[in-house]
C-alpha cells in the first residue's frame, strides 16, 4: 500500500510536459546558437552606426565579419533547421500555434536578449 501511495505521489509531482516536441527542439537549437545570434545582432547594430557616420570603409569590413559568420557550415544548418522548426510550430498567420509553446519561446527570447547586451 505504502509503494502505491509513493507512486502516485511521485506522479503527482511529476510535471507534465509543457511544450511541443518541435518546440523543445527550437528552443534547443536557438541555446546552441545564442553565441553566434548575439554576435549577428552585435554587427547589424555596429553596421547601422557605422552606416550612419557614413564611414564606408568599416561598414564594408563588419559586413564581411558578417558574411563569415553567415557561411560557416554548422551554424547555416542549424538556421536552416530552426527555419523549418518555425514552419511546424507556427500557424498561417505566423503565431505561434500551442499556447505553452509561445510562452516558453518567448521566455527564452527575452532571456537571451538580455544576456546579449
Amino acid at each position: 500500500m505504502t509503494r502505491l501511495v509513493f507512486l502516485l505521489v511521485a506522479l503527482a509531482a511529476t510535471p507534465a510536459r509543457a511544450v511541443t516536441p518541435a518546440a523543445e527542439e527550437f528552443m534547443a537549437i536557438v541555446t546552441k546558437l545564442e553565441p553566434v545570434l548575439c554576435e549577428k545582432r552585435k554587427l547589424r547594430r555596429e553596421i547601422l552606426i557605422a552606416q550612419t557616420d557614413h564611414d564606408s570603409k568599416r561598414v564594408a569590413e563588419l559586413r564581411a565579419r558578417y558574411a563569415a559568420i553567415e557561411r560557416q557550415p554548422e551554424t547555416a544548418g542549424l538556421e536552416r533547421r530552426l527555419g523549418e522548426l518555425e514552419k511546424r510550430i507556427t500557424g498561417a498567420d505566423g503565431r505561434i500555434r500551442d499556447p505553452e509553446d509561445f510562452k516558453a519561446i518567448s521566455e527564452q527570447q527575452r532571456a537571451a536578449f538580455y544576456r546579449c547586451e
